[in-house]
């Protein structure tokens, strides 16, 4: 059985932060196995300790849709305590934020791959942590798309923004918590750093064998399934493709009025781990909204070898070469981005994505990356906790 890092500091407490002023970064997916919220397990296993909330992107309780629709601070109405909103005027905690707290415990479920914006917000609360010389404690908690198999290109520097921050690759394999030591060393921020560890859960686990519940950590990560063709998918949002937000199963259905099944599936041919099957849907907002979208639905087969980030670039270089003028990217600003395409930013390489509209072949393009991928692999060995 896993056993959560929040479940770990209820039931051992430790002495180093009796009487401590708690900050509390979070949002309505931080809950212990029986959908007890973080907040009302600090609240009441540390009375009076509890001094303020922090939330990430789509708000404390998941329900901002896109990208920069920002929440406001607030106040929970269960404890009284001040909730500061980290995706709204400002995404970095200031002093008047931290001299609230002594230390900051850190709760929430990130998804594996690194455009996904919690981890910027922790790493923007570890360099706030360095200067106001405070603690941060990670409560971690599952990759849910597993620890052992990383994929993808390394971000480079020129594409750094707050869906990249750090050279990773797309899909990096680690914890919130080992990703937490991993930025605090690497990049020499040299926050006073504490990951409260699970027990129970192994590398090679996705999230159904956890046998926790999921809570959607963002608004369009229902399952776990959409976690893990996100790593890919979320390519789509810079372009003008759905990427089946506005429908039920977001990430999961992608498509544009324009596509035509048998030309894209007869150019993108067999990809093991994955049945793409032919599928029309109508978004009810968000791209092509109210229009009928001829696309597919993903199928995971085999998730020990579906590779979600070479599906979707292979399906990006099809849509691109077999519909040049439908096609487009989408256009700044994206994730406060106001120049550079969006694209790029998600990528993480503008000469990939010039590859990609080269008709590069994506298998020798993963091989071009691999050296660079195996170096990131022995690097992050030294932050591994399980």
């Amino acid at each position: 059985m896993v056993s959560l890092g929040i479940e770990q500091l209820v039931a051992s407490p430790p002495e180093w932060l009796a009487g401590s002023r708690i900050g509390l970064l979070c949002n309505q997916a931080s809950t212990d196995r029986n959908l007890k919220h973080s907040k009302d397990l600090v609240y009441k296993y540390f009375p009076g300790q509890l001094s303020c909330l922090f939330s990430p992107q789509h708000g404390f309780f998941s329900d901002k849709q896109d990208n920069m629709i920002e929440s406001s601070h607030s106040t929970d109405g269960a404890t009284g305590v001040k909730i500061f909103s980290l995706y709204g005027e400002q995404r970095k905690p200031d002093k008047f934020m931290f001299d609230q707290l002594d230390v900051l415990l850190v709760d929430l479920m990130d998804v594996g791959t690194r455009v996904y914006t919690f981890i910027y917000t922790l790493a923007y609360c570890l360099e706030a942590a360095a200067e106001f010389s405070k603690k941060v404690v990670v409560l971690d908690r599952p990759n849910p798309i597993g620890g052992d198999n990383i994929e993808g290109n390394i971000l480079k520097d020129d594409c750094r923004s707050f869906v990249g921050l750090y050279q990773i690759p797309m899909r990096h394999g680690l914890t919130i918590g080992e990703l937490a030591r991993f930025i605090n060393t690497t990049t020499d921020i040299g926050a006073d750093l504490e990951v409260i560890s699970m027990s129970g859960w192994q590398r090679d686990m996705l999230f159904e064998d956890t046998g926790l519940p999921w809570v959607f950590p963002s608004p369009n990560i229902p399952t776990p399934t959409t976690a893990l063709v996100y790593p890919g998918q979320v390519v789509w949002e810079g372009t003008n493709i759905s990427e089946g937000r506005g429908t039920t199963l977001p990430f999961e259905l992608f498509g544009a009025p324009f596509f035509k099944h048998d030309e894209i599936t007869d150019l993108v041919g067999n990809i093991p781990g994955l049945v793409l099957r032919s599928v029309v849907f109508e978004p009810t907002s968000n791209k092509w909204a109210g229009q009928p979208c001829n696309g597919f639905q993903i199928h995971i087969t085999d998730a020990e070898i579906f590779k979600p980030y070479f599906l979707s670039i292979s399906l990006l270089q099809a849509v691109m070469k077999l519909y040049p003028v439908a096609f487009q990217y989408k256009k700044p600003p994206y994730e406060y981005e106001y120049e550079r395409l969006p694209m790029d930013l998600i990528i993480g390489d503008s000469s990939l994505r010039q590859a990609i509209e080269g008709d590069r072949s994506i298998k020798g393009l993963e091989e071009e990356w691999l050296l660079d991928l195996q170096q990131f692999n022995r690097l992050r060995k030294q932050f591994l906790i399980y």
